[in-house]
């Protein structure tokens, strides 16, 4: 049973009253560490404002009760009789209230930190007998809609702040599932595909539904992010358990349903694309009751329709259907798994975004698709993005990232990057800025000594991998930031900035503004995209760059290395960068202009490669570069933990120091021991 605790503050005007009407509204308690409020459970706290009067009226939901009214006047002190013996939020400790005696009650509001405070005194029982207590209750309004309620009193030392969190009612409320991990057509795919595009239709407007993805999914952070929503941005999810509960909870969202055929797995990705264009879901035969029993009607059923017939001829007839509506922006590979396997990550985003959706190859031999693939590239915007990632059964990635990047398109990877539609809508925090964890003073000369100097660059970016794995902030190290977050999903990368440590040092990259290779794209358009790429590096205040470039410009096998022109343009076009760094696997380019320098990496430690051997490798490289100092510039690839590769730095010997890698490069700038070495032109070999 509901009952009511209502306090009533009568204020006379102010000069700054108007702020009273900030506090108006009806609040409920936020997700988080919270004042414990015993048996007496929830409640909601609504506040009226009225010229200079503010009333508080606490709805509470529980076994026990306390009620009490009160008029105050700010600056001055009143008394009210004590009707109950209750004291609350004292639960736990042998304090009885002095029924029929007197508390008194004083009451101020500073507007200029939109605080309200009041000092309630009054006597109470002890077991020992008489004694006074003070309860000083504060409200101040905090910036992201949030008000926060502290009691304090003097006779309460140490312990855990007292505090309770409000956020206005029924705000910041979402609904979040946990994917099985199931992704086989004859498994569960169609659940979690209907599921996905579920997500891409609700969230089109508001963050509605998150979802929690397996263990083992290629972006890791999922369960830590939605976390961060609850604790730090004041989310309240509620939990669905199943596809029948979702399709029930937004059912309003819904405007229609595709059947997909499960004997031919393409008809899924084209299925995708429509549910974009319709605000769809798409659906499995089995799962069409489930569309009647809600009146969801059919926009389109798959089955038969493409039986027998290729990719490239069902993306040919999906183009010439769908293409003229689909973002001439946006475009998703979903590639990645194959065969009757797929993992649709990315399709809330590409749906979001009424992207067309295929998998076409990016091997020149496969022509009719790789031409096909070159023609829907060539009716896009200038810088546009390409979403996804390629087949891993018809391509490689650098044949993929080769073709978008001739056309001067970012690539944003993966198939599986998870709930951007969700997070698109949540901004950071008022007042929350992009700071990095710079080790080096601008200005200042790092002169290095007779040593041999490593930094480590966790690469693949900040998603995947050690983040969240054991050891971070143990040593220095450095990741690849996904720069585009800033404006896909900003909050996400708050999520990763506010956990950082002093040893965590953030990066540009990779290549452009996105996920390019330089070589490949054309040099009119290198300048833009680079200035792009800078401009996310100011915003995320970040003065290192890394590029990769695995460009298939005809040769048998890709080249980690670059020509001196792309080099320059790179150090004329970021001028506040500190430096560069090159590669993925051992690279060969290093340049210095006797300012500044690109280093590339010295070694490539892969996940699978032995502790003894990563070892061995490393003073293989010591004993073979002799000249002191000696920069190693190492990419750790992401599946290793940061435990593992302290485990393998400690076993060096004392002439080593892994250091920040800011640093390591101000140092390198200042003494660079390398021999300059680039390529003679973007296409050699």
């Amino acid at each position: 049973m509901k009952k009511l605790f209502t306090i009533l503050l009568f204020l006379p005007v102010l000069s700054l009253a108007a702020n009273l009407s900030d506090f108006a509204g009806r609040w409920e308690i936020a997700p988080g560490k919270n004042l414990d409020t015993g048996r007496r459970g929830g409640h909601v706290l609504e506040i009226q404002t009225a010229g200079n009067q503010i009333a508080l009226i606490r709805s509470i939901s529980g076994r026990s009760t306390y009620a009490d009214t009160l008029a105050l006047t700010v600056g001055q002190t009143i008394e009210k009789e004590i009707t109950t013996y209750r004291i609350p939020n004292i639960f736990y400790l042998g304090i009885r209230g002095k029924k029929g005696d007197k508390k008194t009650f004083a009451t101020r509001f500073d507007a200029a930190t939109a605080t309200m405070t009041v000092v309630e005194k009054f006597p109470v029982l002890v077991s020992q007998g008489n004694e006074e207590m003070t309860h000083v209750h504060t409200y101040t309004l905090k910036p992201d809609e949030i008000m926060v309620y502290r009691l304090t009193r003097p006779s309460r030392q140490g312990g855990e702040e007292q505090l309770i969190t409000y956020k206005p009612e029924n705000s910041k409320k979402a609904w979040t599932m946990e994917l099985e991990n199931e992704w086989n057509i004859d498994g569960k795919l169609d659940q979690n595909a209907a599921l996905i595009s579920l997500q891409g239709v609700v969230n089109r407007s508001q963050p509605q539904l998150y979802f929690v993805y397996p263990e083992k999914w290629d972006f890791n952070f999922t369960p830590h992010v939605r976390e961060f929503l609850q604790t730090k941005r004041y989310y309240t999810f509620l939990p669905l358990q199943t596809l029948e509960q979702a399709v029930e909870t937004f059912r309003k969202h819904i405007k229609g349903y595709i059947v997909w055929d499960k004997e031919v797995r393409t008809s899924l990705i084209v299925a995708f694309t429509l549910a974009g264009l319709e605000d769809a879901v798409v659906v499995s035969g089995e799962q069409i009751p489930l569309m009647e029993k809600n009146g969801i009607p059919c926009i389109e059923d798959y089955r038969g329709k493409f039986s027998g017939q290729s990719d490239f001829q069902i993306y040919s007839w999906a183009k010439a259907q769908y293409w003229s509506r689909s973002s001439k922006e946006s475009i998703v590979w979903l590639g990645g798994e194959h065969g009757r396997i797929m993992k649709p990550g990315v399709v809330d985003w590409g749906m979001y975004n009424r992207a067309f959706f295929q998998d076409l190859s990016c091997h020149p031999a496969d022509s009719a698709e790789y031409n096909l693939a070159k023609e829907l590239l060539s009716e896009m915007k200038p810088m546009s993005r390409v979403y996804g990632w390629h087949s891993y059964k018809k391509d490689s990635e650098g044949e993929y990232t080769t073709l978008a990047s001739s056309f001067g398109y970012p690539v944003d990877g993966l198939h599986s990057l998870p709930n951007m539609s969700f997070m698109k809508h949540v901004p950071v925090t008022p007042g929350f800025t992009f700071k990095n964890n710079h080790n080096i003073e601008p200005g200042k000369t790092y002169k290095p000594e007779k040593k041999v100097y490593i930094a480590c660059i966790q690469t693949d970016c900040l998603g995947l991998g050690a983040w969240t794995q054991p050891g971070r902030g143990t040593i220095p190290y450095a990741w690849e930031v996904t720069m585009n977050w800033s404006w896909m999903a900003p909050a996400m990368l708050e999520f990763f900035y506010s956990q950082a440590t002093p040893n965590d040092y953030f990066i540009g990259s990779l290549g452009g503004p996105g996920y390019m290779y330089p070589r490949a794209i054309p040099k009119d358009k290198l300048p833009a995209l680079v200035d792009k790429a800078y401009s996310l590096m100011q915003d995320l205040d970040l003065n290192y760059f890394e590029i990769m470039d695995h460009a298939r410009l005809g040769q048998k096998e890709s080249n980690n290395n670059l020509p001196l022109d792309i080099i320059q343009t790179f150090f004329e076009r970021m001028p506040g960068a500190i430096g560069f760094g090159n590669g993925y696997n051992a690279s060969h380019t290093f340049y210095s202009d006797g300012k500044r320098s690109l280093i590339s990496f010295d070694y490539y430690l892969a996940q699978d490669r032995s502790e003894a051997d990563a070892v061995a490798d490393l003073n293989e490289l010591i004993f073979l570069n002799k000249d002191r100092p000696y920069f190693l510039l190492m990419h750790v690839r992401q599946w290793s933990n940061i435990e593992r590769v302290k485990s393998i730095l400690d076993k060096l010997g004392p002439e080593v120091e892994v250091v920040p890698l800011d640093l390591f490069t101000m140092m390198a700038n200042a003494k660079p021991t390398f021999k300059n070495w680039y390529l003679p032109s973007a296409s050699a070999e």
